[in-house]
């Protein structure tokens, strides 16, 4: 024997071991249960792993529907009871309900106000326990304990039964689940004892405004561990007992058993956007032979890997705050992929992903929500420690491209689902570029964002910009009376025209950077637009007629007149492509003082709607953290002289609008759009952010507050950042000096290519504000 060799394999296996016990659980920081009142259909899907196909969650409401397509609506702490383990959660996506009961045979989930009129049970929350790739539960009325857990296309599920003659499991394949919409088709039959397969196609009210001709279809296969003792189907016109298939809206199987205590049940099903044959090849792939514990011990380790990309140590609050943001930020915007390549197309085909030169798949195809304000959080921290995932969302907007002839922003299965009837997507691709991420056809690129951003011949509904031909004639979107957009103007002419503002900029630096300079000169001209509308009297920006006069009896603070989900207080600020000249326009010292007493009064509000619960809740206020059109403001101080104010503003933004309850999570039920909201705590925490998004030629960095003692960050480039912070506390926010690598760093800034080169980014903190640090050289304005 070769004990030498022996001891060593030993000797590496402690190593292994000890590394592994050292590393931190991360997981333990993670509580999805925060802000899930009032939250919407994609948010609260535990039993999932980042960006996966399987998102299975409770669903307290979800058969309610979702009349406005946008409602909150699937699970809320507000609520006693759960109808049901749903597996679909996407923007617009949601199908295929699964519930375990016992006693008297009931098809129907029943109501809140009356769970026994259905098969809905009551749960307590101290018997629930939620965590990344997890969920448990018991279910009260049928002393049933179901948990969940997922790989990328596999929902797992195990229900431990009492002893009873009549027990079953519910199939719930035909009926409404959250944004799905209407239901048109649906179809379930057991294949033989143990295996099952089924479909079901919904028309989801997005889909059906922006892309009429659009439909989802969601397939199934799946097998369950014990042969049930007899099979009966259910569909609108109710109960099939002896069935084994069921089709047409309502359609669904419940399997009967007989049950000995605590004797458990599981099932495995896949999932496709594409067919059943793929739902079947991506259980095989993912789960075959793998048991439920495996499988959530995988889902748990792939959790560990991709939150641990990004290491804090601080204080327990500020911990669970971050990685329960960054949790919500990698949970977001799931594979529509096939784990053959397969996706769908808009059309009813089946779109094959590209193979590299490996044979493997270059990139994934996402189901998404629009990107709308993403640049100031989500696609920041991709960059930062994510790129395959800003990758991913490039390539896919660039299949639908190519499907299409137009980015969509939001999509659903290749549909148009836009939502704000703006379109970033092309900003968000220069972003991608400027920040390094090119693995794409860059020509193909250029050319898409530039339509995006000046063409409106023949664009249809759902890529959004309807409006962008009169941007592009008149510099400037005019305003319409009518709640419309057309090519004439908007009704949200003044928020459009400064969005357009900053994205035409994007794209003109775009230009720039690939040596196109007449298409840059043109762009760069509209990215002033914001001048058109800036009214100097009250130094506010102010919707504008086509005949060039502002509109009459304007009140600053009135929303949705002129302005999409927010007023003209908030919005003067949106001129993040050049904040100098609006803070010369406006004059630095009335800037400062204005911007000031808005975060004083805001705070009061807990920055956003106070405790109204709702989505718009913060919309008639000065500074809104609740809504994407805020985001960056706190951030301007640095360009307008006075640093500390962003040290100070931001962090009291991390430590009151942020909580750690399931009512005040983000604010209180206000709109935490797949991971953006989150993404931003992670963001200003480190300290970290660009209020352009990354669209300059070359980037920046802004610094701010950082609220950990330490960070240390992985980057996607594979080198390390490590952030200190001395003196660091809950008072001691104020920056006093800063070192990068050892070197004294003068300016609150620094050029992205150097901080994503590695090393240590050091602040010295302290109580009072250093009125000299970082006031000399702003960041670079407009370059």
């Amino acid at each position: 024997m070769n004990y030498a060799k022996l001891l060593s394999s030993i000797l590496l296996a402690v190593l292994i071991t000890s590394c592994a016990a050292r590393r931190p659980d991360v997981l333990r920081y993670v509580d999805p249960n925060i802000g899930t009142a009032h939250s919407r259909w994609f948010f609260y899907t535990p039993a999932a792993v980042p960006h996966g196909m399987a998102k299975l969650a409770p669903s307290t409401n979800g058969h309610y529907g979702n009349k406005q397509g946008w409602e909150a609506v699937g699970y809320d702490t507000r609520h006693q009871s759960i109808e049901g383990f749903v597996h679909f959660h996407e923007w617009q996506v949601g199908g295929v309900s699964v519930m375990p009961a016992t006693g008297s045979l009931k098809v129907k989930p029943g109501d809140l106000e009356n769970p026994d009129n259905g098969y809905r049970s009551r749960f307590d929350r101290k018997n629930q326990r939620a965590e990344p790739g997890y969920y448990k539960v018991l279910l009260d009325d049928y002393r049933i304990t179901a948990e969940l857990t997922a790989t990328t296309h596999v929902g797992f599920h195990r229900y431990t039964f009492p002893k009873h003659d009549q027990s079953r499991i519910i199939l719930d394949i035909g009926n409404v689940q959250g944004e799905s919409g209407e239901v048109r088709k649906a179809e379930v039959r057991m294949t033989d004892a143990t295996h099952f397969e089924g479909f079901v196609t919904t028309y989801p009210k997005y889909v059906k405004t922006y892309d009429p001709k659009g439909l989802i279809s969601m397939y199934i296969w799946g097998e369950v561990s014990k042969a049930p003792r007899s099979v009966g189907a259910f569909t609108e016109a109710g109960i099939q007992a002896q069935r084994n298939t069921a089709q047409g809206k309502g359609a669904g199987l419940f399997l009967e058993y007989t049950t000995s205590d605590n004797e458990a049940i599981e099932l495995k099903i896949g999932l496709s956007y594409t067919s059943i044959a793929n739902a079947r090849a991506n259980l095989d792939a993912e789960a075959s032979g793998l048991s439920f514990e495996k499988a959530r011990q995988k889902a748990k380790n792939t959790w560990q890997k991709e939150l641990g990309k990004l290491a804090v140590e601080g204080d327990q609050v500020s911990k669970v705050k971050f990685y329960t943001g960054l949790f919500h930020a990698l949970l977001g915007r799931g594979v529509a992929n096939d784990v053959n390549g397969s996706f769908p197309r808009h059309d009813g085909s089946i779109g094959q992903l590209p193979r590299d030169k490996n044979g493997k798949f270059s990139h994934n195809f996402y189901n998404t929500d629009a990107i709308w304000g993403a640049y100031w959080n989500l696609t920041q921290l991709w960059a930062l420690s994510y790129p395959e995932r800003y990758s991913d969302f490039v390539h896919t907007q660039l299949e639908i491209y190519k499907e299409r002839g137009w980015f969509g922003d939001g999509i659903a299965n290749s549909n148009f689902v836009s939502g704000v009837g703006t379109n970033f997507v092309g900003l968000a691709i220069a972003a991608a570029y400027q920040a390094g991420i090119r693995d794409y056809d860059t020509d193909l690129a250029f050319r898409a964002i530039q339509a995006n951003e000046l063409s409106g011949r023949n664009r249809p509904v759902g890529s959004g910009k309807l409006d962008v031909e009169a941007f592009v004639k008149r510099g400037y979107v005019p305003y319409l009376d009518a709640d419309k957009t057309d090519s004439t103007g908007s009704h949200f002419s003044a928020s459009h025209t400064l969005e357009y503002s900053f994205s035409t900029f994007a794209a003109a630096q775009l230009a720039r950077a690939m040596g196109k300079q007449p298409e840059y000169e043109q762009l760069i001209r509209l990215s002033n637009g914001w001048k058109l509308l800036y009214e100097p009297k009250q130094k506010l920006v102010r919707p504008k007629r086509a005949d060039g006069t502002f509109i009459d009896t304007f009140d600053p603070s009135e929303p949705w007149r002129g302005f999409q989900e927010g007023n003209a207080i908030q919005y003067t600020f949106f001129v993040p492509q050049n904040p100098k000249a609006l803070i010369e326009a406006i004059g630095k010292d009335e800037f400062n003082t204005r911007l000031d007493d808005i975060f004083t009064t805001a705070q009061k509000n807990g920055f956003g709607g106070g405790k109204e619960i709702d989505a718009f809740a913060g919309i008639k206020s000065l500074y809104n953290h609740g809504n994407q059109p805020n985001l960056h403001v706190s951030w301007l101080f640095n360009f307008s002289g006075k640093p500390w104010l962003t040290q100070k503003w931001t962090r009291a933004i991390c430590d009151e609008f942020y909580g750690t309850e399931p009512i005040h999570g983000y604010g209180y039920g206000q709109d935490e759009d797949q991971g953006q909201l989150g993404s931003w705590y992670v963001m200003a925490s480190l300290g970290l952010f660009d209020v352009k998004g990354f669209t300059d030629l070359k980037p920046v960095i802004e610094l701010g507050s950082p609220a950990f003692d330490r960070a240390t960050i992985r980057l996607g480039n594979g080198k390390q950042l490590r952030i200190e912070a001395k003196n660091n506390s809950a008072t001691n926010v104020y920056v006093q000096s800063a070192t990068f690598n050892g070197k004294d760093l003068p300016h609150c800034w620094l050029y992205r290519d150097e901080l994503m080169r590695g090393g240590k980014l050091t602040f010295v903190m302290g109580s009072q504000p250093n009125t000299t640090w970082g006031t000399q050289t702003p960041p670079p304005s407009a370059q």
